[in-house]
């Protein structure tokens, strides 16, 4: 049972201080974004190695915009400098992000995904690829000094067919707006299915949720409710709010005193979590000692 935190963190010296939080309280892991601030893994490389001991990740890092041959070199050479403590998370963003920012069409993003993998994974593990697909095409090596082990490769896949996709070519999922409900009767059966099939090792399922341990469980769910509004509007995570019966995305969220929190916790494990990474967005100090508690047991 791995017990996680989120960094908002905009700067180095501010991730610095999130890592070292995070370690103090014994949580195993800080995940990191990839939006409009700064790069996750420059960030990671930078400040991950002013706090050892403890793993972090990306969640997520868009594959449109990073071809995989660049990224599997940023990823070794961020490894190297954690000494192995990266997981690398990775997924296609949305539509409207890729096609009106990024100007890259998203057609058949399935596709996407499962040749974006097809020249990753051979980087990160063999440290050369042959591959040549309808939209992706590679031949080259990353040529990485060292003993630098591959960092496992998480995907954001909530749709059946791209579950299908990470537990055939990747080492798990990391899922968003995604209640325990969906995570046990959906997200783990079908990733766990497609990794035995392929002769994979069980996946991990990392689960972010956001999470407020509170005396005021209206207030914090009000909070929870304008904060994450935006996802409750996008495509991927209004389906899996709808398979949970939820109306919007502070339903989802964790809400209530420690023993509610710990007990919820515990249910994303039992319904196949491997992983939970909490959104401290409200309350932090109480909601980081709670999650402190679990994590040690």
């Amino acid at each position: 049972m791995r017990v996680g935190v989120f960094s908002p963190a905009a700067s180095i010296d501010g991730l610095v201080a999130d890592l070292q939080t995070a370690k103090d309280a014994a949580l195993e892991s800080v995940w990191v974004p990839q939006v409009f601030t700064i790069d996750a893994l420059t960030a990671l490389a930078a400040a991950g190695r002013e706090v050892p001991g403890i793993d972090v990740g990306t969640s997520v890092i868009p594959t449109y915009p990073r071809h995989p041959s660049a990224l599997a070199l940023q990823a070794l050479t961020t490894q190297q400098a954690l000494d192995g403590r990266l997981t690398l998370g990775i997924g296609l963003s949305h539509k409207m992000v890729v096609e009106n920012m990024w100007g890259f069409s998203f057609d058949r993003p399935g596709r996407h995904m499962r040749e974006y993998l097809s020249i990753l994974m051979p980087l990160l593990h063999d440290r050369s690829v042959a591959f040549e697909g309808e939209t992706l095409k590679t031949m080259g090596q990353a040529q990485i000094q060292g003993d630098v082990k591959a960092p496992p490769v998480v995907v954001a896949a909530l749709a059946p067919q791209m579950l299908a996709i990470a537990g055939k070519l990747a080492d798990g999922t990391i899922t968003w707006m995604t209640g325990v409900k969906t995570i046990g009767s959906h997200i783990a059966p079908r990733i766990n299915k497609a990794a035995a099939n392929a002769g994979r090792p069980q996946p991990r399922v990392v689960v972010m949720l956001p999470v407020s341990v509170t005396d005021d469980e209206p207030g914090a769910r009000e909070r929870a409710a304008n904060a994450f509004v935006i996802y409750g509007q996008l495509p991927s995570y209004r389906a899996m709010l709808d398979r949970e019966g939820a109306e919007g995305p502070a339903d989802v969220a964790i809400i209530g005193d420690a023993g509610f929190v710990r007990g919820e916790v515990e249910r994303l494990f039992e319904a196949g979590a491997t992983d939970f990474v909490g959104i401290t967005y409200a309350n932090r100090e109480k909601t980081l000692e709670t999650l402190s508690d679990i994590a040690r047991g």
